[in-house]
């Protein structure tokens, strides 16, 4: 069987009731992403705590699922009626091959080494070194499977830098990778804190997967407000540049700060706002992303 999927870019103000008419004219799912994702232009949507929920983004790519027998084009033309677009966003269909999904998506995710004592290994897969330290995680509904450059950005700075015994703030923790990979490592206790309520259900359950004691997952307004030894967050550039203040407060002075989900032409901007607390090391690059640190005066 096969499927057809509908890729259209629109705007912040049309995105959602398109989505909404679309699955009222029949698609089997609809799906908005960032049409700037992985670009300068990205736009990071989040909440913070007293924010209101977060919205859509100004640049929208919705992308819709519907069965191989439908007629995606005269759908797409009723759903824009419907909503009073007069012309029809740019758009392409796409044919959506059957697979068995399970196998494919699992042949896409081997082991990763982050260095020679340290791995990132799906459940399907048997440590290529068993004594290592070994993460046991999946893919998932949550970011960081130690795939992207930033999450491996992190966690070799981790695994050069934990000497035993910290506390670790792990802001934006997503899977909990961070988190639980500062314990095992030798941290002594872990904070992992989200805005997506799936991430810290995602984190809790992998650190129950990796018998990882000593830490806790928070939505914002839960979290406890203390003081830590180290503060990493892998997030993006925008909620970075706001939560500097946060994150500086929650670093003890003479503790050190980790960030990442920075572009390589962004760094510099996000070095002068976190420069006002911290005093930095040069940044490190993977694949045009940045990891910056630094130590708190």
């Amino acid at each position: 069987m096969t499927w057809l999927t509908l890729i259209i870019d629109t705007d912040a103000e049309h995105a959602e009731a398109l989505s909404d008419a679309l699955l009222e004219h029949g698609a089997l799912s609809v799906d908005l992403l960032d049409a700037d994702a992985n670009t300068p232009d990205e736009q990071a949507i989040f909440g913070e705590p007293g924010e209101p929920p977060p919205g859509v983004w100004q640049h929208n790519r919705v992308s819709a699922l519907f069965d191989a027998h439908m007629d995606v084009a005269e759908i797409l033309r009723a759903s824009a009626r419907v909503i009073g677009l007069t012309q029809l966003p740019i758009h392409r269909i796409e044919t959506l091959a059957d697979n068995d999904w399970v196998r494919l998506t699992q042949s896409q995710f081997e082991p990763i080494p982050i260095s020679d004592r340290l791995w990132i290994v799906p459940t399907w897969h048997t440590p290529a070194d068993p004594a290592a330290i070994n993460i046991i995680l999946d893919p998932g509904l949550a970011f960081g499977t130690g795939s992207h450059p930033t999450t491996r950005l992190c966690l070799r700075w981790l695994d050069n830098n934990i000497k035993g015994g910290e506390s670790v703030l792990d802001y934006g923790c997503g899977s909990g990778i961070l988190a639980i990979a500062a314990l095992k490592l030798g941290a002594a206790r872990a904070v992992g804190v989200d805005v997506d309520a799936q991430a810290v259900t995602a984190s809790h359950d992998n650190a129950i997967a990796n018998n990882t004691t000593g830490v806790a997952f928070y939505l914002p307004d839960d979290a406890p407000r203390d003081k830590y030894d180290l503060v990493v967050a892998n997030i993006l550039t925008n909620p970075l540049r706001l939560l500097a203040p946060v994150l500086a407060e929650a670093t003890r002075p003479g503790g050190q700060i980790v960030l990442s989900g920075i572009l390589e032409a962004q760094a510099q901007d996000v070095m002068n706002i976190y420069g006002q607390w911290f005093d930095l090391n040069a940044p490190i690059f993977e694949d045009g992303w940045s990891c910056l640190s630094g130590r708190k005066r």
